[in-house]
């Protein structure tokens, strides 16, 4: 690749040196860069993509790192990092030891904010252009770039609300592409397509919040762009510059199938043409599973709704949405809306599935305990992406959910260890529960069945005997235990251990416990979840209730944040790989 400019190009400082005129060719090897990495290693591809030329404006005109520069969300900032001291680094993103696929404070004085999670930059910025107000420092830039899809959170419109009666040096830009990883929803989408029509009402929504506006104008005109910045550069106090972005830009399919190439794996880096899986005999991911069962679910049951925030695809949602769109709601980034919509719906007699990542129902713990918990509302969440997620790393990584869940009173939890399993607990939950629910499964895939298998109900509470051992009893909950049934069915070992899928981590089979302590010295207990108030807190905690006299071993992740990598990588550094296990089988067999 011929790099007549980004060669030379390591820091903002060789950025400056450049001419204005030259900036535009340099967009073009931004471009190449980022996808010619993109199509071999995977990562997050057109939301970057779509931000090329305001990158070089931003680092030209502003001192960064002296001034303060975050991206939100995360996924636009490759450009960013490349241009940062990290384009030989570019490689190794998103794996193993190598950086993030998202900003982060410990990786460069560049990243001023970590932003995995969406509509944090406002606040963020606001904070720091406060500080810097308390320590003199008047003349320090604040600028936050944030995505339409983002700014329509409700902890956007928090930071506009405060920013709006400061005098703040703050620089709000509004990256308005019409999507987000799925398209964009809600009326602010609307009214920010009648900005730029040009038949928007007469009073603009961001200069009623004392905000100085400014565009909408073509966010891929350098030079316009260049003009502008320091324009706005040179003024005091809120401003927001709305700027009007393809994403996907520069690569026709990217910019033609924007869902799918928000994260399209691996592809053509010439055509843009996706590297084609065999996939004809895998099992269906678990999302999928969900996706299409609760359709099936709900065409049996009027009462049946689904509610998405911003993830219909990533959920699977996107079949309901698509069959039943009456019944099935995308509300935005808007986790505790969502949560607090469900419990709306349920006073109602209806019966929601409130489909979140993992990760994103921390966003709404407040109302999962309040608003649901609280009045006992039979809410059913389903949780995707629980667990280790890969190489999305720290901030997407769905480990805490069974320590932050279990102590909420009322709420059931359970953990399928394969679709079937899935399948059944969905059925069981719509058919009527007195209490809400949270079921928790992994991104990808896990056992092959037969779509045309009847539903079976489950018994709350009630854990599976899959093998009954003398002297070591394996208890396992979710996905994880099918590595699990493995390693006893092919350990020298195997008629000594016992297994035991537990499926619910609240409420406890205190029965099956009761006879596994009477016939076991050996307890080990595995789970793809933190250790500190996890599965295996909550199986010791019972143990000691029953002075229980044996060994109990915890296999789960330690008190720390486990960056990205493969979840095979992740497993072998967190000690959940199969080898782990069986060494310590080996100690005391």
């Amino acid at each position: 690749m011929n790099l007549k400019f980004l060669d030379k190009i390591n820091f903002p400082t060789d950025l400056k040196q450049l001419k204005k005129g030259q900036l535009s060719s340099l967009s073009k090897e931004l471009r190449s860069f980022i996808i010619d990495i993109v199509a071999t290693k995977e990562g997050h591809l057109g939301a970057s993509l779509g931000v090329v030329e305001l990158t070089i404006a931003l680092h030209y005109v502003f001192d960064t790192p002296n001034d303060k520069l975050i991206w939100d969300v995360g996924h636009q900032a490759y450009g960013h990092k490349i241009l940062t001291g990290r384009k030989e680094l570019f490689k190794t993103n998103r794996q193993l030891n190598g950086i993030s696929g998202f900003p982060k404070l410990s990786e460069s004085e560049y990243d001023d904010f970590g932003t995995g999670h969406s509509s944090t930059s406002i606040s963020a910025i606001l904070g720091m252009a406060m500080a810097s107000q308390l320590k003199g420092d008047l003349n320090k830039q604040h600028i936050a770039v944030i995505g339409d899809a983002s700014i329509a959170s409700g902890m956007a419109f928090e930071g506009l609300n405060h920013l709006g009666v400061t005098n703040a040096n703050v620089l709000i830009i509004l990256n308005d592409n019409a999507i987000g990883i799925d398209p964009s929803v809600g009326a602010l989408k609307k009214y920010l397509t009648n900005v730029k029509k040009g038949v928007a009402k007469d009073e603009n929504i961001f200069e009623c919040l004392n905000l100085n506006y400014s565009g909408p104008i073509d966010g891929h005109n350098l030079p316009l762009l260049l003009e502008e910045l320091e324009r706005l550069k040179a003024l005091n106090g809120p401003r927001l510059l709305h700027i009007i972005t393809t994403k996907g830009k520069g690569l026709k399919q990217a910019e033609e199938n924007q869902v799918v190439y928000h994260a399209p794996g691996k592809f053509d880096k010439k055509t843009g043409e996706l590297q084609k899986k065999n996939q004809s005999k895998e099992p269906p991911k678990y999302q999928d599973v969900f996706g299409h069962t609760i359709v099936a679910l709900a065409k049996n049951n009027a009462k049946i709704v689904g509610i998405t925030p911003a993830m219909p695809t990533g959920s699977s949602l996107k079949h309901m949405m698509e069959e039943l769109p009456e019944r099935a709601f995308d509300v935005g980034i808007a986790e505790q809306h969502a949560v607090t919509l469900a419990a709306g719906m349920a006073t109602q007699g209806l019966i929601p599935f409130c489909n979140v990542y993992s990760t994103f129902l921390q966003r709404a713990y407040d109302q999962v305990i309040h608003d649901v918990a609280l009045q006992n509302l039979p809410v059913i969440f389903c949780l995707d992406r629980s667990g280790l997620v890969g190489q999305d790393g720290p901030t997407h990584h769905g480990v805490f959910d069974l320590a932050y869940l279990r102590c909420i009173p009322n709420l059931i939890v359970f953990s399928p260890m394969d679709e079937i399993e899935l399948r059944n607990i969905m059925f069981t939950a719509q058919g009527g529960l007195k209490n809400p629910i949270a079921i928790r499964y992994p991104r990808g895939r896990g056992v092959t069945f037969d779509w045309q298998q009847p539903f079976s109900k489950v018994k709350i509470g009630q854990a599976r005997t899959l093998k009954k051992g003398g002297k070591v009893a394996l208890l396992s909950l979710g996905h994880i235990g099918n590595q699990i049934q493995k390693i006893v069915s092919e350990s020298k070992h195997r008629e000594t251990i016992g297994h035991y899928d537990m499926r619910f981590v609240k409420p406890l089979d205190k029965s099956l416990l009761d006879t596994i302590f009477e016939n076991y010295e050996h307890l080990i207990t595995v789970e793809d979840g933190c250790k500190l108030g996890g599965f295996g807190s909550a199986i010791t905690e019972y143990a000691n209730t029953k002075n229980y006299k044996g060994h109990i071993k915890v296999f789960g992740i330690d008190d720390t944040f486990i960056d990205q990598g493969t979840i095979e990588e992740l497993y072998d550094i967190c000690g959940l790989n199969s080898q782990a296990i069986i060494k310590y089988l080996d100690t005391i067999l």
